[in-house]
């Protein structure tokens, strides 16, 4: 991915894989459809029969590389927002149609390709060759299956319906896609917000018998006044939901930060100030890391660095949703930085 910074969230938008994607399904075809009639639309496409039709009704649906031929038949950018919605990560698929199956498998390896696949066949409700065969691409998932795939390997299924419809006109998505705009506001404007949400899912808190107020706030190095105010809006949001002894994770839905770029750059600022503030406390535990290297490279050689600090990125992800347990809240920041990259012309010297 281009750039890593994603507020990651725990709780399915759609939950269990089942008839709620099924729905989403027929409803998204039905919006991109548009005007034109069910018959219409499937001789548009070169079937003979009301195919349109069995899909829209839920009786059978599209592989994706159709879903995606009527997603550009309405006009729909499908590789351009693709590329965006995945990232640097997607560059092998500029050069392909999106509407062939050789595409689609493309996109099934790339989503699977950090996930154990026996678990993430058991996530998906299908068996282990199915998932195979997909992969190979000698079959492709019908819609309602990729929309599963989607959500279970990035997330961030909202984001992706979007780039064929709005989400808020959809019956189906329209109260989590507002409950994802109320957590989009809070992540932005409360980033410590987060860490309270993260927090939560201490063993620490979680084995005491009931809430203690000033436990959060001393896992965080927060004020106990911040930690009932960030509690009051991680329950405003929906996040978090009150059990009778403790304050518990509801729907965290993952707020994808690159959709705002200046907001986006809020949020590194603020995390960079409050990892420098610990460094300027000097009371930051012994197991914390600040290191900085500075040296000279080629650009084949900082190009190397930087693919391999993203993968790094990805295999800590990867560790994070692994864990069985959580023990810590841990703050990572990461930079790398060519200095002289953004000198003006002229500038050097000129005592400006």
């Amino acid at each position: 991915m281009e750039d890593q910074a994603k507020i990651t969230g725990n709780s399915a938008l759609m939950g269990a894989p089942g008839r709620l994607h099924h729905v989403v399904a027929c409803q998204l075809l039905e919006q991109l459809r548009g005007r034109r009639s069910q018959l219409q639309l499937s001789r548009k496409l070169g079937f003979t029969s009301n195919v349109i039709y069995t899909w829209e009704s839920g009786r059978r649906f599209p592989e994706v590389s159709n879903f995606f031929r009527i997603a550009e038949l309405a006009r729909v950018p499908v590789k351009e927002r693709l590329l965006a919605f995945l990232g640097e990560s997607a560059r092998g698929l500029k050069a392909h149609s999106v509407t062939s199956p050789r595409t689609v498998a493309s996109l099934v390896q790339l989503l699977t390709s950090a996930s154990h696949k026996n678990d993430l066949a058991a996530r998906l409700a299908v068996d282990r060759g199915t998932l195979s065969r997909w992969i190979k691409g000698s079959t492709e998932p019908r819609l309602p299956e990729f929309l599963m795939l989607i959500e279970t390997t990035t997330q961030r299924l909202l984001p992706f319906i979007e780039l064929f419809a709005d989400p808020a006109q959809l019956e189906a998505t329209r109260e989590a896609h507002a409950d994802l705009v109320a957590q989009q506001k809070l992540a932005y404007e409360l980033p410590w917000s987060h860490a309270v949400l993260r927090a939560l899912e201490l063993r620490a808190y979680r084995d005491t018998k009931h809430h203690v107020a000033g436990v959060l706030a001393a896992q965080l190095g927060i004020t106990l006044e911040d930690e009932r105010r960030y509690l009051s809006e991680l329950e405003r949001s929906k996040q978090i939901r009150w059990n009778g002894r403790h304050w518990e994770l509801a729907r965290v839905l993952t707020v994808d930060t690159r959709e705002q770029p200046e907001k986006n750059r809020q949020l590194k600022l603020h995390w960079s100030a409050a990892a420098l503030a610990r460094l300027r406390a000097n009371n930051a535990p012994e197991s914390a890391l600040f290191s900085f290297n500075l040296f000279a490279v080629s650009d084949q050689g900082l190009q190397r660095i930087r693919e391999l600090h993203l993968e790094y990125y990805d295999q800590v992800r990867s560790i994070i949703e692994q864990s069985t347990h959580a023990d810590q809240v841990v703050l990572m920041n990461l930079q790398l930085l060519p200095l002289g990259a953004e000198i003006v012309a002229g500038s050097i010297g000129s005592g400006k």
